[in-house]
């Protein structure tokens, strides 16, 4: 029944049943067949739908409500023993996990090596939803923390952005007009934490993608000119003598460490968030 329960957040929260199955690592079937069961239990109509996307119906909605704080303290339980036997469940924003990452985690690891390290790549907001979730106790990730009020979050680093010149061919910036790049889309968190300043240094986005790596391969194959973070930059080997560092000019991605407050205190988590903090301000 708890995962069945669970499986209503999820899809509460993502809106289709193709992305609440990616989350839980489930079959769509398998998700359809959790919320019929509720469905059947509670002899009432859960979800419905709304074009491609899914809705939670009035009694959804309530369920929903009803459950959430009561599986928010569930975890907290498991959360608090699993800190007592040394495991950190820790979720990293794709980009960060994809490139310099792994190398700062690892001289971490060194430094606790009675603690196991699980690791899970997302989004940003996803990464937020699940640490809210109690399904991970902490977060590596990268954008503001404004709407973030009810996580503890701090800024570990800031990353410069860089411009990759089409097919790395060197280019100088513009003294007039705007230079039209390939870059992400809004949903990422280092987009929004950032979108005004791009606009400041007459940079105008003209293609979206969902990955840094792929906005970088584009821009390396000539599709147009790619900004990205300059650790993904770095990891692809683009020569620096061709980037356009944007950092000097004040455009960089804020990593965020991110935690409930509930679990920040916990000292397997204090002790993470001061090794990662020392090794990327050193």
């Amino acid at each position: 029944m708890i995962e069945n329960m669970e499986t209503l957040l999820v899809l509460s929260r993502t809106g289709t049943m193709m992305e609440a199955s990616t989350e839980l690592r489930i079959s769509q079937s398998a998700v359809s067949k959790r919320i019929a069961a509720l469905e059947n239990y509670y002899d009432k109509h859960l979800i419905q739908k709304k074009g491609r996307r899914v809705e939670l119906t009035q009694h959804g909605q309530r369920l929903v409500d009803k459950i959430s704080p009561i599986l928010s303290e569930l975890r907290d339980m498991f959360i608090e023993e699993s800190a007592g036997s040394g495991e950190l469940v820790i979720g990293v924003s794709d980009a960060i996990l994809s490139s310099w990452g792994p190398e700062v985690f690892h001289r971490t690891k060194e430094e606790m090596p009675d603690v196991s390290f699980v690791f899970h790549t997302h989004r940003t907001p996803v990464v937020l939803d699940r640490i809210r979730s109690g399904e991970f106790m902490v977060g590596v990730c990268t954008g503001s923390d404004s709407l973030d009020t009810d996580l503890q979050s701090e800024v570990l680093t800031q990353e410069s952005m860089v411009i990759i010149p089409s097919a790395c061919e060197q280019i100088t910036f513009p003294k007039r007009g705007e230079l039209p790049v390939i870059t992400i889309e809004d949903y990422s968190g280092a987009w929004r934490s950032f979108r005004d300043e791009v606009t400041k240094l007459r940079i105008r986005r003209v293609v979206s993608l969902e990955s840094f790596f792929s906005v970088a391969q584009m821009a390396i194959a000539g599709f147009g000119h790619g900004m990205v973070p300059i650790g993904v930059a770095r990891t692809l080997k683009v020569p620096e003598s061709c980037l356009i560092n944007l950092g000097d000019r004040g455009l960089k991605r804020p990593v965020r460490f991110v935690a409930r407050k509930s679990t920040y205190s916990l000292p397997v988590v204090a002790n993470f968030y001061q090794s990662l903090s020392n090794h990327l301000n050193n």
